[in-house]
Order: structure tokens, then sequence, then C-alpha cells
């Protein structure tokens, strides 16, 4: 296969892997910061101490990091049919990458949120901030380098999961290169499939890596 025939397949597949990873990191981030402030919020010494509900969470979020992806894809099958009416292509895979990296990166914010100062949380707290208060203006604004760290992390992954994804008719690199580079013998197509993979990775951790020091330093 030629560059010529190969090009317009990459232009494709990389701007399926570009709206699957947007989509669902959009999603991670909507249900994956509540999740982890509440894993904070809720433990013993916590703002608003529900032992039993914490547990229950973090019970929900080992069960969901435990599970590999691709199991995790084929065992929520009739839940991604029902939010999206199918199971292939691009915008059905974006459900299976939500519901597996929610909970990886609630770890993520739960990490960050703890290692924020008490000393700080606890002067909020002595000028009278409210609960909600503390977490929108203090705990969130002092973790917020650890998450976008955590995004960084979280959108790498993503993008290893969408290759994965390829394996049920996902779209993206990971099927192009299943269908090409590994089913019609296309060296030359996975080759060129793993370097795009590797660069796109590495500009996308360079640029949270700068994002979190320029926070950081502020």
């Amino acid at each position: 296969m030629t560059w010529d025939e190969m090009a317009p397949l990459l232009g494709e597949a990389t701007w399926q892997t570009a709206l699957m990873v947007a989509w669902s990191t959009l999603f991670t981030v909507l249900l994956g910061l509540p999740l982890g402030v509440a894993l904070v919020v809720f433990d013993r010494g916590g703002l608003r101490p529900l032992p039993v509900l914490k547990s229950v969470l973090g019970v929900i979020v080992n069960v969901g990091r435990s599970l590999p992806f691709i199991v995790l894809m084929i065992a929520i099958i009739p839940f991604t049919r029902l939010v999206v009416g199918t199971t292939i292509g691009t915008a059905a895979v974006v459900v299976p990458l939500t519901v597996g990296a929610v909970p990886f990166f609630a770890r993520l914010v739960e990490t960050a949120l703890r290692e924020v100062d008490l000393d700080v949380v606890q002067a909020a707290q002595a000028m009278g901030a409210g609960r909600a208060t503390v977490v929108r203006k203090v705990l969130l604004p002092e973790a917020l380098p650890g998450i976008v760290a955590g995004v960084t992390v979280t959108v790498v992954a993503l993008i290893g999961y969408t290759a994965m994804a390829g394996t049920i008719g996902g779209g993206g690199l990971g099927d192009l290169a299943i269908r090409y580079g590994y089913q019609r013998f296309e060296t030359g197509l996975m080759i060129a499939t793993v370097v795009l993979l590797v660069v796109i990775v590495q500009i996308m951790q360079s640029l949270g890596d700068l994002v979190a020091r320029r926070l950081s330093h502020k």
C-alpha cells in the first residue's frame, strides 16, 4: 500500500480517535470529578462523613477499575445499545470508554484532593465557609494541578482504550490497525498507525504536563 493510499485512511481514523477521546474525556470528567469529591467528602474525617455511602462508592469504583477494558466493552453491550441504539461505531464506543474511565479518574481526583493541606481547609471553615463553599473555593482550586495531571493520565489511557475498541468495530486507529495491518498484512500501515499513536500520546502528555506546571506555579 502506497502513502497516497494510506494517508486518507490514517486521516479518517485519527479523526475518529480524536472524537472518541474528546467525548469520553468530557463525560469522564463530568461524572468522575463529583465521584472523586464524594469519596473524600464522605470519608471518615471528611467534610460530611458518611462511611457507609463512601464504602459503597469505593466498592463500585474498585469493581470498575478491576475489569479489563475489553471485558467491560463486551459486558455492557446491552447498556451501550440502550444508550446510543447501536454497539458498533465511534458513538457506541464512547459509552464503554466513559464507563471504564470514570472509576480510574475518580481515584485520581481523590488522590489530588487528599494532598490539599488540611490547614487551608480548616482556615476556611473557621471563617464560616460551608461544605459546598470549601469544596468549590478551597479543595478544587488547591487540587487543580493534580486534577489536570489526572485528566492527562486519563486521556492517555483512553487513547489506549480506543485502540482496543477496534476489536469490536469501534473505528479509529485501532480498528484501522486490525483491519489492514493485521488482517491484510499491511505492515507499513501498521507501523504508521503505531507511530501516529505514539506521537499523539506524547503531544497530549506534554500539553497536560505544561498546564499542570503552570497551575502549580500560580
